[in-house]
């Protein structure tokens, strides 16, 4: 099954980069690429991509602004930050507005298109400096009731996605195959109603550090 990609990224040379590696991949299709937040915000609900490569820097509207924004118009999209920079606060405000992960602007293609295929299939790509800064952020809130029906085995998932590890990783701190891990992450989301990473961190809350 192809993921319908939309790109958002006001430099017309990695625009044009980057609209060039979707066409490339055989399991991909192009949704549109826009210059700036605005066109997007006009274009793409129609098109109705799965995922979008979304630059935190654009002129006029920002992209914090306009992950936003879209994800009200298109509450099942999910969202790539491009940074040029590692700015964690940046990256950070991007994830709260409801970005799922984010990849930087110097990764090789190879990279920037497994960030959209992990993000497609239920993944976050975050560093765990990210992900602890959104455990912090998230520790004072009370842990939704859903977690508490949990397996232990989904505990030790959500925690390991709160730390930033990848399927990959988590398969192997664990002993199961990342197949399993996929269909833990599938029920971890069907329970906790979540449809990211970002988003089960924020219902694992503080459950994790057991506080009040």
């Amino acid at each position: 099954m192809s993921i319908c990609l939309g790109i958002v990224e006001d430099d017309a040379r990695l625009r044009e980069h980057y609209t060039r590696l979707v066409s490339q991949a055989s399991d991909m299709t192009f949704a549109g690429a826009y210059p700036s937040a605005e066109a997007a915000l006009d274009a793409l609900p129609a098109a109705s991509p799965d995922v979008v490569l979304m630059d935190i820097n654009l002129p006029g509207l920002n992209g914090i602004e306009c992950v936003r924004r879209l994800r009200v118009a298109l509450p099942g999209v999910q969202v790539v930050m491009l940074t040029a920079f590692d700015d964690s606060e940046q990256v950070f405000e991007s994830l709260k507005a409801g970005a799922t992960g984010y990849v930087l602007k110097r990764s090789t293609g190879a990279e920037i298109l497994d960030a959209v295929r992990q993000v497609s299939a239920g993944g976050s790509p975050l560093s765990s400096a990210i992900a602890r800064k959104l455990v912090q952020y998230f520790a004072p809130r009370a842990a939704a009731p859903e977690v508490a029906s949990l397996t232990q085995r989904e505990h030790d998932v959500v925690h390991a996605l709160s730390e930033g590890l990848q399927y990959k990783e988590i398969a192997e701190s664990l002993g199961i195959s990342i197949n399993t891990v996929r269909e833990h992450v599938r029920r971890i989301y069907t329970t906790l109603q979540v449809s990211s990473r970002a988003d089960a961190v924020a219902k694992l809350g503080d459950e994790r550090t057991g506080r009040p």
